[in-house]
This record gives C-alpha cells, sequence and structure tokens, in this order.
C-alpha cells in the first residue's frame, strides 16, 4: 500500500507510523528522516537543505521533493511505503500527485489521525524529558515519575522542553491548520481519506488503522 499519514502534532503519527509500516512490511518515510539522512551522507541535496536550515530558512519544497522521490524510488518502496510529514501542503500534495502518475503509480489511502485540540495540547504540554537521558520521558498526567521532577530510572532532573510550552504547542496547531490540514479536502476530493480517531491506547488505535486501511483496500 501506498498511504500518507496527516494529523496534528501530538496525535501520535510517529508511534504510528512506525507501527503500521512494520506491520504493512513498507518503509516509513518521514520528512525528518530524510533530511538527517541527505545531510549525515552529505548527498548534494542534503547540503542544500542544511545551507537554508543553517541560515534559520525553511527548506524549500522543490528540495523536500527531491528527496521524497529519491526515496520513494529505492528498492524496499517497490511494493509500497508510508510518507509522514510529506505532503505538508497542498503545493507539496500536487507535487507528489504528478510524481507518482509519472511512475504510473498512485496512492491506496490517506490515513488522517483525530484527536481534539485540548488533548493534543495536554499530551505534548505534559511531556517531561530526563536531562541525563533524553530517552527517558514521563508524562505529568499519564506517566508520572514517582518522585516530581525526578527521573524514575536514573534520578536526573525532569523538565519541560521549549518545544513542549502550552504556547508553543497552540503556535504549531496554528501552523497545521494554516498549511497542512487543507491537504484533507485536497485529498477528500479524490476519495482518498480514511479519519480514525487517534484517541486510546497505543494499540487500540493501531487496530483501528488497520482495520480502515484493510476496508479501504478491499473496496478499491
Amino acid at each position: 500500500m501506498r498511504i500518507v499519514l496527516v494529523g496534528p502534532p501530538g496525535a501520535g503519527k510517529g508511534t504510528q507510523a512506525t507501527r503500521l509500516a512494520e506491520k504493512l512490511s513498507i518503509p516509513h518515510i518521514s520528512t525528518g528522516d530524510l533530511f538527517r539522512a541527505n545531510i549525515s551522507r552529505q548527498t548534494e541535496l542534503g547540503k542544500l537543505a542544511k545551507s537554508y536550515m543553517d541560515a534559520g530558512n525553511l527548506v524549500p519544497d522543490e528540495v523536500t521533493i527531491a528527496m521524497a522521490k529519491d526515496r520513494m524510488e529505492q528498492p524496499d518502496a517497490e511494493n509500497g511505503f508510508l510518507l509522514d510529514g510529506f505532503p505538508r501542503n497542498v503545493s507539496q500534495a500536487e507535487a507528489l500527485d504528478e510524481l507518482l502518475q509519472s511512475e504510473g503509480i498512485k496512492l491506496d489511502a490517506v490515513l488522517d489521525l483525530e484527536a481534539p485540540e485540548d488533548e493534543v495540547v495536554k499530551r505534548i504540554a505534559g511531556r517531561r524529558i530526563c536531562r541525563k537521558d533524553s530517552a527517558h520521558v514521563f508524562h505529568v498526567t499519564y506517566s508520572a515519575p514517582k518522585k516530581e521532577g525526578v527521573c524514575d530510572v536514573c534520578g536526573g532532573e525532569l523538565y519541560q522542553r521549549d518545544d513542549d510550552s502550552e504556547e508553543t504547542v497552540r503556535k504549531r496547531l496554528e501552523v497545521y491548520h494554516t498549511q497542512t490540514e487543507p491537504i484533507i479536502d485536497y485529498y477528500k476530493a479524490q476519495g482518498l481519506v480514511v479519519t480514525i480517531s487517534a484517541m486510546g491506547a497505543v494499540d487500540e488505535v493501531t487496530g483501528r488503522a488497520l482495520g480502515a486501511l484493510k476496508r479501504e483496500d478491499d473496496a478499491q
């Protein structure tokens, strides 16, 4: 299957993308991973992207699209892929359509993870990270440490990242609503959107997504 995964920050896209890609035996292609891989390998696209990032500018659509094209042409993506973070706007969605059409292939589904805005803010703003080991992550509501402000694993100080403050999260949501959310209507016009609730346990959401994708696949 060829799938685009969309949803607001905090909807659990990263977690679900990894799980769904594994279950469906297709590569998980995320914008962040594309940038990191190209920059670390010092490809021409990576050098170009880094020049924009170092200057504090957004990487232009054409660079992101070229990276995505290169990745989707790799052998492991021959039978499908799951795109996470791309396309991020209608312009990129149109470019992706053109790219796929030139290869004689098409998307099978656009999976829209839906979560109430207040829940998204609560999920992200409640995160606390260990200063000694950033792999140790807690949440003030869902996985609180035994002692407030102290990591259960190593005793390090827990803190809230600047990116996780409520003010920053709400700004990120504004960007999502303005730039990315319009692609849902774009894909709805093509009959590709499958919307599921991102609420509940991780396993429940994964099962819900797999069920919805199977129904979509059976209907085609």
